[in-house]
């Protein structure tokens, strides 16, 4: 059997023989009420099962459209635009903003910059990003080595007040590895305020559940082959949890033939290379699985198992 074909469970890891991703298999339900809205760049799907808690699906969409408005790098006058445009003066930001902020600090420092919030020069060299310089031909070494060195979470300033700067003005924020699950149990918290027992949120590649299905059974969340993503594997039953996957194979540019995927190793410069096409975390929170998934990607399985054990989150690598 290729060994690329093996899927490697860390020690806290689920019993399944196959990655998940952010897709669910739900059955469908005549009581099911699903919003749906575009946001963050991926669609963001809603269900409820009941028709007294439809009201809240729209808030939950106003929701998103804030926090888009806060998150985003590219939307002109947001947070994270206004930080990154400032030429390394404080600004004033949203308290929310400010508390992402400081977690997603937290995960950088805990990683030693293998996960690092000021990747956007780089992620901008490769042609991730619509406004990119480079779109058509592949990055040199010289180009690369440019956007490294404008990569660098400690320049990055916390001050009373809730006042953000940055002190290499050349830096640039993406909130890109957390932003989403954040705002996923933001929704969640929101949902359950309402008293909602039984709901399903999806924005893109995380998923949280509430309660469980309204006959009580677990939802099933798709076990799909990153290989081919017209095949679906199996399921892994869950309630009461966030599932988050990242992986290699999700967004990517191509340069004479050759893709190159989105999770770059702030060492190199180029996309991280260890054998790893996907990493899918189930934990309590979002925000955690959400950086983790991206985190265990680029540390590979056993340098991730101290960091997994510290969130209790369970991890399957592929």
């Amino acid at each position: 059997m290729d060994k690329k074909r093996i899927i490697r469970i860390t020690i806290c890891g689920l019993t399944a023989l196959a990655i998940l991703i952010a897709a669910f298999l739900m059955n469908k339900s005549p009581k099911s009420i699903t919003k749906e809205g575009y946001y963050f760049d991926t669609y963001v799907n809603l269900t409820v099962y009941s028709k007294k808690d439809a009201k809240y699906l729209d808030e939950c969409l106003k929701m998103c459209q804030r926090y888009e408005n806060l998150f985003s790098r590219t939307i002109e006058g947001s947070d994270i635009y206004n930080i990154n445009h400032s030429s390394g003066k404080s600004v004033e930001v949203d308290e929310e903003t400010y508390i992402l902020l400081k977690e997603a600090l937290e995960f950088c420092e805990k990683t030693n910059g293998a996960a690092d919030i000021t990747i956007a020069p780089l992620t901008d060299a490769w042609g991730f990003n619509k406004n990119a310089a480079f779109v058509n031909e592949k990055p040199s070494d010289e180009d690369i080595a440019k956007a490294l060195n404008k990569v660098d979470y400690k320049c990055v300033k916390l001050e009373e007040g809730y006042k953000v700067r940055l002190d290499n003005p050349d830096a640039a924020i993406d909130l890109g590895f957390i932003a989403k699950g954040y705002i996923a149990d933001r929704l969640r918290e929101y949902l359950v305020s309402k008293n909602v027992k039984s709901a399903i949120i999806s924005l893109g590649g995380n998923i949280v559940v509430i309660g469980t299905k309204i006959d009580g059974s677990d939802y099933n969340i798709g076990i799909k082959d990153p290989d081919n993503n017209e095949n679906i594997l199996g399921s892994v039953k869950v309630n009461d949890k966030s599932v988050v996957t990242s992986g290699t194979y999700e967004r990517y540019v191509e340069y004479d033939g050759v893709r190159y995927h989105h999770i770059l190793d702030t060492l190199t410069g180029y996309p991280v290379d260890n054998g790893i096409k996907s990493v899918t975390i189930v934990s309590d929170s979002s925000a955690e699985g959400d950086a983790l998934s991206t985190i265990c990607l680029i540390l590979g399985e056993e340098k991730s198992k101290d960091i997994l054990e510290e969130y209790d989150a369970k991890a399957i690598f592929y």
